[in-house]
């Protein structure tokens, strides 16, 4: 059953790889660096501390289940990771998702079932036109 939703607006930029293994980041930021082999888009529409109330409470429970889908011009991709109790969400800028259960102030799920890495070259390269418009929709269910 769902439980709560939010849309996240990004972009891309030349930059953008897709590379890294165990993460992948939207950030509110409007530039990126060489370095950022995570970050899928910029000039994010919400980093983790504007999400919905209703979904930011759902995420801190160790039973949700949470659907991260993808939207970027004709592709689309669909991530599920998890919540949990200790997850703070308060971080101002940015948003990331990781494979991993480490969490900080920027971690919106944990345990998730892809990285950067895994999502589809084709979208990947779609993200690396300056401003091409991706569309990720959170969704919490199963508490």
């Amino acid at each position: 059953m769902l439980i709560a939703r939010d849309v996240v607006i990004f972009y891309g930029h030349e930059l953008v790889k897709g590379t890294h293994k165990s993460t992948f980041e939207i950030t509110k930021e409007n530039f990126l660096s060489h370095k950022g082999d995570c970050i899928l888009g910029i000039h994010s529409s919400k980093a983790c501390s504007d999400l919905n109330p209703i979904l930011r409470e759902a995420l801190k429970n160790d039973n949700a289940c949470v659907n991260l889908s993808f939207y970027v011009k004709e592709q689309t991709f669909n991530v599920v990771a998890h919540g949990s109790a200790n997850l703070t969400l308060s971080d101002d800028k940015s948003m990331v998702v990781r494979t991993s259960n480490f969490k900080c102030p920027r971690t919106l799920a944990i345990n998730a079932s892809a990285s950067a890495l895994d999502f589809p070259r084709s979208l990947v390269k779609e993200l690396k036109t300056n401003n091409c418009k991706g569309i990720m929709i959170i969704e919490v269910s199963g508490l």
